[in-house]
């Protein structure tokens, strides 16, 4: 049925049950409702209305809730249905069901990468229709790339760019005697070092997130990205306060340090396929980016007196991933604004801005600093 004529058939049958019409009724006439039709519902769906009417304290359900339920609105009734869903898993697991064409395959797939609860992932299964699709890490990654192949072409080199005299004149990327150009705190993503460094940043982004971004949507992970990207930027002003920046790492950093430490707070419930190799594969890449970019800090300079970029950007990303980032992906389809911890998180990041937004503006001239000249 046509969603707006499956409402009116669904509110036709609430109302049998409240003739006198208000808004209500008792969670054993509506427990009547779901075994009577429940068969016109996707199994998963009706596991979940059945979990609201177990949860209900009052003794009684809103037809408003059973709306917003059938329409996968984010609610109050989903929340209280999510958190005592688990007491009614009898059907078997979504793992389980066979004759999955390929584009179920990989929702599930999906699911089962980034959702710990079993109910979670029924109700994300039964609710995506990749409208919209995860634009938000396809087109940030097509133009890093567009950017690294337009810059290859200009400088006539691909491997190991930071090393051309010229490198340091692109507009993006930031340099602290540039630091006033408030863009480059963010644009400097599209600059990398070399094509070593932009595959690394690529691979691991579109591995972990798109997935994120399917299932939390475009508007928490951009909100992850970009804030791993900045607190990188702001990272590198503060703690080393001569060197340049390039490369999306802070943002990269971000999302893969957020995945994986929910991973582990959740480890018995996830169900990925080799979650233990997942997670060794991603921190050995990781840990050869970082380590590259360490070594790439004190090698010595191709345009002394200028050092090479820092690598402070990716524990700025790190310390977003595993505060604000565990946070949103944590809380699967539930309102960020009720969380206390996200409140607090986003407060010392907020502080941390701030500060140094005001380090950057005073302390460079009262530490009186021996800035390398300006590209």
């Amino acid at each position: 049925l046509p969603l707006c004529i499956a409402s009116q058939h669904w509110k036709a049958l609430f109302d049998q049950f409240d003739p006198e019409n208000t808004g209500y009724i008792s969670t054993e006439k509506f427990r009547s409702l779901l075994q009577r039709h429940g068969s016109e519902l996707d199994p998963h769906k009706l596991e979940v209305l059945l979990a609201l009417a177990d949860s209900n304290s009052e003794g009684r359900i809103c037809y408003q809730d059973f709306v917003n339920l059938m329409s996968n609105k984010r609610s109050n009734s989903f929340r209280q249905a999510i958190l005592q869903g688990n007491r009614r898993l009898c059907s078997k697991a979504l793992l389980e069901e066979t004759g999955l064409s390929l584009s179920q395959r990989l929702i599930r797939h999906v699911a089962y990468e980034t959702l710990p609860r079993e109910i979670d992932r029924k109700w994300y299964y039964d609710s995506y229709t990749c409208c919209p699709p995860p634009w938000f890490m396809i087109t940030i990654t097509i133009v890093e790339v567009a950017f690294f192949l337009y810059n290859g072409v200009v400088l006539d080199r691909f491997v190991l760019q930071v090393s051309h005299p010229l490198y340091l004149k692109n507009a993006l990327l930031y340099h602290p005697q540039l630091r006033a150009q408030a863009w480059r705190y963010l644009t400097y993503i599209f600059v990398h070092a070399g094509i070593e460094h932009l595959g690394l940043n690529v691979v691991l982004q579109l591995l972990v997130g798109v997935p994120l971004e399917m299932v939390h949507g475009a508007a928490r992970i951009s909100f992850v990205y970009v804030a791993g990207v900045v607190a990188g930027s702001l990272a590198v002003s503060v703690a080393d306060m001569t060197a340049p920046v390039v490369g999306s790492s802070g943002g990269v950093y971000a999302l893969v340090s957020a995945h994986l430490a929910n991973i582990v707070m959740n480890w018995s419930g996830m169900k990925c396929q080799f979650k233990l190799l997942r997670m060794a594969v991603a921190l050995i890449c990781m840990s050869f980016e970082f380590g590259r970019a360490v070594w790439l800090r004190f090698h010595p300079s191709a345009y002394p007196p200028c050092p090479h970029p820092s690598f402070m950007a990716h524990l700025g990303g790190v310390m977003v991933g595993i505060t604000l980032g565990v946070i949103i992906l944590r809380n699967y389809e539930q309102r960020l604004q009720d969380q206390t911890l996200w409140w607090i998180f986003l407060s010392i990041y907020i502080i941390f801005v701030l500060f140094a937004i005001f380090w950057n503006i005073f302390a460079y001239s009262l530490l009186d600093l021996k800035l390398p000249p300006p590209p």
